[in-house]
C-alpha cells in the first residue's frame, strides 16, 4: 500500500466527521444559511492568502527546478481560481472582505506558515496536502448528492472538477515521491503534519458553522 493511501486511511474518522458536519450537509442540500456561508467564504479568502504564501515558501526551499515551478503554479492557481470563486460570492451577497481572522482560521494558517518556515520540506508538504485532498473528496461527495438548483453550485462545481482533481493528484504524487526518499523519522513527521492539518480542516468548517468569535472579547 502506498504511503499516501495509508495517510488517507489514518484520517478517515476526521474525513467522515467533515462529511457529516451540519455545514457540509446543509450546503449539500442547499439549505445552509447564507450568513454562515458568507462567514465561511470570507474566512476562506483570508486562509487562501496564507495558504498561497506557504506554497511559495516551499517553492523557495525546493532544490529542483520542476518542484519550484510546481509550487509556484499551485500558489498562483490558489490565488487566481479560488479568488475568483470568492469574488463571485462577494458580488452575489453584495459584501466585501471586511473581517479579520476568526480563531480556527488563525490557528490553521499560522500552523501552515510556521511549518513551511521552520520545519522540513517534507513535513511542510505533508501539512499542505490535506487542503488539496480533503476539498476534492468533499466536493465530489457533495456534487454526487447535491440538491438541484443548489445556491452553492459554483462552489460544488469547482472542487469536484476534473481540473481541480488533476492538481490534487499532482500534490499526492509529489508527497508520495518525497516519502520514497525519506527516513523513518521524517515519514512519521509527515504523517503527523498531515493528520494535524486534517483536524484543522474540520475545525475550520465547524468554526464557520458556529460563526465563531474570539473569547473573551477585548475592552
Amino acid at each position: 500500500m502506498k504511503f499516501t493511501d495509508k495517510l488517507w486511511i489514518s484520517i478517515l474518522p476526521i474525513y467522515h466527521a467533515i462529511l457529516k458536519h451540519p455545514f457540509n450537509q446543509e450546503l449539500m442540500r442547499g439549505t445552509l444559511p447564507k450568513e454562515k456561508f458568507q462567514f465561511y467564504i470570507k474566512q476562506d479568502a483570508l486562509y487562501l492568502t496564507d495558504f498561497s504564501r506557504a506554497l511559495a515558501q516551499l517553492a523557495a526551499k525546493s532544490s529542483s527546478q520542476a518542484d519550484i515551478v510546481m509550487f509556484l503554479k499551485f500558489s498562483e492557481g490558489a490565488i487566481v481560481a479560488e479568488r475568483g470563486l470568492h469574488e463571485f460570492y462577494f458580488q452575489e451577497f453584495q459584501t466585501t472582505l471586511d473581517v479579520d481572522y476568526a480563531p480556527s482560521c488563525f490557528a490553521y494558517t499560522n500552523y501552515l506558515l510556521a511549518t513551511a518556515s521552520l520545519r522540513s520540506y517534507e513535513e511542510a508538504s505533508g501539512a499542505l496536502l490535506p487542503c488539496f485532498w480533503i476539498y476534492r473528496e468533499v466536493g465530489t461527495y457533495i456534487y454526487n448528492n447535491a440538491a438541484p438548483n443548489n445556491p452553492y453550485q459554483k462552489w460544488i462545481d469547482m472542487y469536484s472538477s476534473d481540473e481541480y482533481g488533476k492538481v490534487v493528484d499532482q500534490a499526492i504524487d509529489f508527497v508520495e515521491a518525497l516519502f520514497d526518499k525519506s527516513g523513518i523519522e521524517t515519514r512519521m513527521k509527515m504523517a503527523i503534519a498531515f493528520q494535524t492539518s486534517s483536524r484543522l480542516e474540520w475545525l475550520f468548517w465547524d468554526g464557520a458553522y458556529r460563526m465563531e468569535q474570539w473569547k473573551p472579547e477585548t475592552a
